[in-house]
């Protein structure tokens, strides 16, 4: 009896982790959405016209704090979603293996003993990195010119700077309330 009970209680937790863990990463796939769709700024340059949003913030944040699957899943959907939903679809796939990269690599750079301004501002190098060569690979694949995909460089790097000054100002309070509420061991 009191090892069926003590099975049940693990199973409870299996249970309770994983409702946990989809609900956040639900959350964070929307914001990832909403903060890409509707705070952004189209540029004039580049052959597609590019553009600046702040979906990354929540991508940021979502990796940092819950980890590299939420951030991969969140980035991947959250931007693929966006890409499809507005016009952008031939960027969709190029998009969800771009960002879902960039989420994982925040999440997996900045977990553990990696809690730390340090490595928050290295796991977002990263993330600016693996955006920059995988829209320049993915503009040369579209596009079939290698040079066409230098002038979205200068929007991916003021893309990627805007959310990673405004992720690195409020990391460290999110990072409290979610340990204060549960949300994070």
């Amino acid at each position: 009896m009191a090892n069926t009970n003590v099975q049940t209680a693990a199973n409870d937790r299996e249970v309770s982790s994983s409702v946990q863990f989809l609900t956040v990463t639900a959350i964070f796939v929307a914001l990832t959405y909403i903060f890409t769709a509707f705070i952004n700024v189209r540029l004039p340059i580049a052959a597609n016209g590019g553009l600046i949003h702040l979906g990354n913030v929540p991508l940021f944040i979502g990796a940092i704090i819950f980890g590299k699957k939420t951030g991969a899943i969140a980035g991947g959907v959250g931007m693929g979603l966006f890409d499809l939903l507005s016009g952008w679809t031939l960027w969709a796939p190029f998009t969800f293996v771009i960002v879902a990269l960039m989420g994982f690599t925040v999440g997996k750079l900045t977990e553990d003993e990696h809690q730390n301004f340090k490595w928050y501002v290295i796991a977002l190098i990263a993330a600016c990195v693996i955006k920059v060569v995988g829209y320049y690979i993915a503009e040369v694949v579209i596009y079939g010119n290698p040079l066409a995909p230098v002038a979205s460089i200068p929007g991916n790097l003021v893309q990627i700077g805007v959310a990673a000054v405004i992720t690195l100002v409020v990391i460290a309070p999110l990072n409290v309330a979610a340990k204060r509420t549960g949300l994070k061991k």
